[in-house]
């Protein structure tokens, strides 16, 4: 594969240096690394930073300069704090603009060395099918991931390591009002909220009213809206590290959603509809966890009832 055929890879970075490093020192390791272009997107601190947070920005600067990740770097840096969403939607869009391809990272996403070439054969293969949008690098862990195929399509999206072309991005919808209005009255809305397993919507909810303002759930309503699908592997090619607390938009789940990397995926063409068996493996980790053995199933099942509350009630008394 041709360097000029690789996709350029764009990385998003902002005031976690140690994170930053992990990310960078897997993406080195990667294959097709030494014959990628990379663009790092430095955001600038806000105005009212404090002391240690500038300190960690210019910690993160010095870490993306340490070493020529791949082939060619290229460092964006902002003199002002744009925010993660509006910093992730300008350079996914100046990138791909240019090349027509992009993959994109964030800050805390560690990468098997297969990553890179999973992307880039996923981009080549499906690059003219209508109907797939998305190129999903993380899937989470629970019970039955051996029964997975090696590749299926979902509805459902996953930002952690991923890739588009420009053709699906330019459909991107920002306007949080008009997902607001139109997103419950679609027939298929269930699948949506992956048929109750989750509520995506309360996300919408959050940045229609302003307390949240976050870039995803944007990009994933679009996909729904447009009948999209996104490529997974079996087992995850990314892991994220940054939910531990540190990340901006992130609470501690580094336990719920740890995985072990697949070190390559083999892709082959294979027939563009969601796969039933991986949407319920999914709805199964979002509803049970990392364990959805039938023990647990039952145990919550049976939580629900009238008779468990009634138990309860009369156990603790």
């Amino acid at each position: 594969m041709e360097s000029h055929m690789l996709a350029p890879i764009v990385l998003f970075v902002y005031n976690r240096p140690t994170h930053t490093l992990q990310t960078l020192e897997a993406l080195a390791n990667n294959s097709l690394a030494k014959d990628s272009i990379l663009y790092i997107y430095v955001d600038g601190a806000k105005t009212n930073a404090n002391v240690e947070t500038i300190k960690r920005i210019e910690e993160t600067k010095d870490i993306i300069k340490q070493k020529q990740w791949c082939k060619e770097v290229h460092i964006i840096e902002s003199e002002e704090n744009k925010g993660l969403a509006n910093s992730i939607v300008e350079g996914v869009t100046d990138i791909v603009n240019k090349y027509g391809k992009i993959i994109v990272l964030e800050d805390d996403i560690v990468t098997s060395p297969g990553f890179l070439k999973y992307m880039n054969d996923a981009l080549d293969l499906y690059e003219n099918k209508d109907r797939v949008m998305h190129i999903s690098g993380f899937v989470p862990v629970t019970s039955g991931a051996d029964k997975l195929p090696e590749t299926y399509f979902l509805r459902f999206m996953s930002c952690w390591g991923w890739a588009t072309w420009k053709k699906d991005w330019s459909e991107l919808i920002l306007d949080t009002d008009f997902l607001y209005k139109t997103i419950p009255h679609q027939k298929d809305y269930s699948a949506f909220n992956l048929e109750g397993a989750t509520n995506m919507f309360s996300q919408i909810e959050a940045n229609h009213n302003g307390t949240l303002k976050t870039w995803a759930i944007k990009w994933y309503s679009t996909i729904f809206l447009k009948k999209g699908l996104c490529l997974y592997p079996r087992y995850s090619v990314v892991d994220n590290v940054g939910i531990d607390g540190s990340g901006e938009n992130s609470g501690n789940a580094q336990d719920l959603f740890k995985v072990s990397l697949a070190q390559s995926v083999d892709v082959k063409p294979i027939k563009i509809e969601e796969n039933l068996y991986a949407k319920k493996y999914l709805k199964r980790f979002y509803i049970y966890g990392r364990d959805s053995s039938f023990r647990k199933r039952l145990i919550r099942s049976i939580k629900k009832t009238f008779l468990f509350k009634v138990y309860k009630k009369l156990r603790y008394q």
